[in-house]
């Protein structure tokens, strides 16, 4: 029976801002996202059943609807019912490298996976867009995640326009074990708290779209001006997860303080992250950062940014 093996990296937010609300519920926003080389790796295969059978090495991963994937390999069931018929339910193992409820977009890009998995395993022959317009209907970072590389990510994260790769730099990433941020939080907190300054109009969220389209750091990523990206990296979720949450404000003083280009938070956190112009600049900060904090709830990972999103490997 054969078996598709994938790998699925992680995405890191370059730049975050919060536009205002939209008539769905979710919040309009500017971003720009970044795929790094830490990847899950998934194996995929019929399994002669009707059932989605989901595994994974990690005790803390939920193997159930609450996984993306999952809920990827139900939604190709309910999508396409008579291929369903055909080749039946999926055996999907999950080795789980990413940390959960990290900011990383680990759960999205594990589904992702699932869905470039199971359009190849049923030779259904999806084109990217295709497989992005169906990843947008469960999850805002999925469409990415497919395609991976840089990319600017307008609505509510669904509308990408790709930027020239940008590999050439280095992350050091940590996280604390024990905490973890609800998204939904963290935007419900936003809104309670700065909603007052969401833009009204559709048509100044559309000029200031633009504005982030012809700016500054759109600039410095087509020159691939390392420097000048970490200047200007910028994330409004944390206005309100860093004072919420006292560790992760200490983390991204120490990390910052510990060198490199520049120091922020990913999505809505926990994770920290230092750009670097190098492998060795990345070591170097990681050895600092872990010698001043000396935490043992605290993990780090160096990373290479990437121009891939999902791939099938051997």
């Amino acid at each position: 029976m054969h078996t598709h093996t994938l790998l699925a990296p992680a995405k890191i937010n370059l730049y975050l801002e919060i536009l205002g609300d939209r008539p769905d519920g979710y919040h309009e926003l500017v971003m720009i996202l970044q795929s790094i080389d830490l990847s899950d790796q998934l194996q995929i295969r019929s399994n002669g059943t009707d059932n989605i059978r989901l595994s994974c090495q990690h005790p803390e991963v939920p193997l159930d609807q609450e996984n993306l994937a999952y809920q990827a390999a139900n939604l190709m069931i309910k999508s396409f019912p008579k291929v369903f018929a055909n080749y039946g339910g999926v055996d999907i193992y999950l080795d789980k490298h990413i940390p959960i409820a990290a900011g990383l977009a680990g759960g999205s890009t594990d589904g992702a996976a699932v869905l470039v998995g199971i359009n190849l395993l049923w030779e259904l022959g999806l084109t990217l867009p295709e497989l992005q317009s169906l990843a947008a209907q469960f999850g805002s970072d999925l469409p990415f995640c497919i395609a991976g590389g840089t990319a600017i990510a307008t609505g509510r994260g669904e509308q990408l326009d790709p930027l020239p790769d940008l590999d050439n730099l280095w992350v050091v990433l940590a996280k604390s074990k024990s905490i973890s941020v609800s998204t939904p939080w963290a935007y419900q907190t936003y809104r309670q708290q700065y909603g007052q300054h969401y833009l009204p109009q559709n048509e100044v969220r559309q000029s200031r779209t633009h504005q982030i389209h012809s700016g500054d750091l759109v600039q410095a990523i087509l020159h691939k001006d390392g420097p000048k990206i970490a200047q200007l990296m910028h994330n409004d979720l944390e206005k309100v997860v860093l004072p919420h949450y006292e560790p992760v404000a200490q983390l991204r003083k120490t990390l910052a303080a510990a060198g490199g280009l520049g120091t922020m938070m990913s999505g809505s956190g926990p994770t920290v992250f230092t750009l670097c112009s190098s492998l060795v600049e990345a070591q170097q900060v990681r050895d600092i950062a872990q010698t001043n904090l000396a935490d043992p709830d605290l993990d780090f990972w160096i990373a290479r940014l990437t121009s891939t999103g999902i791939q099938v490997t051997p």
